[in-house]
């Protein structure tokens, strides 16, 4: 499992850590019961703190993407092929929400919106 970490970005440390491997896990790159790096390996490996990483793993587990069993370790959690589709179509309604703003701020009316957005889906764009 690689990982990149941008000091550059915004975001904070373990967001981009969660993040990553939320997308890894979305993308089938972790499968279902696949075990992560320890907290302490992971946090060696990307030279960051061991509460960095905790708090990524934490956040993980609250949302339901990975299990953690005490003295074994965290795996990627089994059974989320729901939670996993529901993730998806949140961010496709963010892309579209992106889209939308961007298309009001330049003044474009929902008629216009929704032919821009039937042509796409008929283009197959």
């Amino acid at each position: 499992m690689e990982l990149i970490i941008s000091n550059a970005s915004s975001k904070p440390i373990y967001e981009q850590i969660t993040g990553q491997i939320k997308a890894m896990i979305l993308s089938g790159e972790l499968a279902e019961g696949e075990q992560l790096p320890s907290i302490r390996a992971l946090a060696n490996s990307l030279r960051v703190s061991a509460i960095t990483t905790k708090r990524a793993y934490a956040d993980l587990e609250a949302d339901g993407f990975i299990e953690t069993v005490q003295g074994k370790g965290s795996f990627v959690a089994g059974g989320n092929a729901e939670l996993i589709r529901e993730e998806q179509l949140r961010q496709v309604e963010e892309l579209m929400g992106q889209a939308v703003d961007a298309g009001r701020a330049m003044g474009l009316s929902k008629t216009e919106l929704t032919e821009m957005f039937t042509l796409q889906l008929e283009d197959g764009g």
